[in-house]
Order: C-alpha cells, then sequence, then structure tokens
C-alpha cells in the first residue's frame, strides 16, 4: 500500500511533508505535490506532517477522491522531485478551507 495526496493540497502545496520523507518520494508541480508510488515505502511520517489533511494511505482514500491515486501515480512520473521543504503558495491559507478544488489542479 501506498500513500495518496488528494485535492486538499491543491493550491496549497505546504511542504512540511517533504520534510519527513525518508525516501524523497514526493514530486512538484505547479499547485500540487503528489507521491510517486513506485518510491513510497509506507512509513506514515507524512501523515501527521500535512496541516490540510491532504495525505491518505491508498486504501483510506475518500470514495470522492479516488482518482487521485491514479493521478499521483501519472504525475509522479512527470514531475521533478522535491526533496526540501519550501514557503506554501502565496495564498495557500485561503485556498486550505476550500473543500472542492479538482479544478484547480495545474499539470
Amino acid at each position: 500500500m501506498t500513500y495518496v495526496v488528494t485535492q486538499s493540497c491543491i493550491k496549497c502545496k505546504y511542504t512540511d511533508c517533504v520534510d519527513v520523507c525518508p525516501v524523497d518520494c514526493f514530486r512538484e508541480g505547479p499547485n500540487f505535490l503528489v507521491i510517486d508510488p513506485d518510491e513510497c515505502i509506507d512509513c506514515t511520517l507524512c501523515v501527521a506532517e500535512c496541516p490540510v489533511e491532504a495525505i491518505y494511505a491508498e486504501d483510506d482514500v475518500p470514495d470522492e477522491q479516488k482518482q487521485f491515486i491514479a493521478l499521483n501515480a501519472e504525475l509522479a512520473k512527470l514531475w521533478q522531485p522535491i526533496i526540501e521543504r519550501k514557503e506554501p503558495l502565496p495564498d495557500a491559507d485561503e485556498w486550505a478551507k476550500v473543500k472542492n478544488k479538482s479544478d484547480k489542479l495545474e499539470r
């Protein structure tokens, strides 16, 4: 089982999770992070670090967000690794409160 970043991360991109990942499995897009399922070792460290609770075990992803399992795998092949914490997006705190924002994902 791997971990999956879901829509709560979109337009926030807090990178607290990156700091604790022992295998550098996070990949960075313009306004979203994903986890490379081939690299993730299921350590669970990232889950507690995410301030917007965007990271789930693959088996626990809410039904309405199951598409993020395939999306993480797809985008992990295209995006570059992120191995150090960065500042979140400028309006991340405002977007953190928004629930449905899948349509805001930038590839």
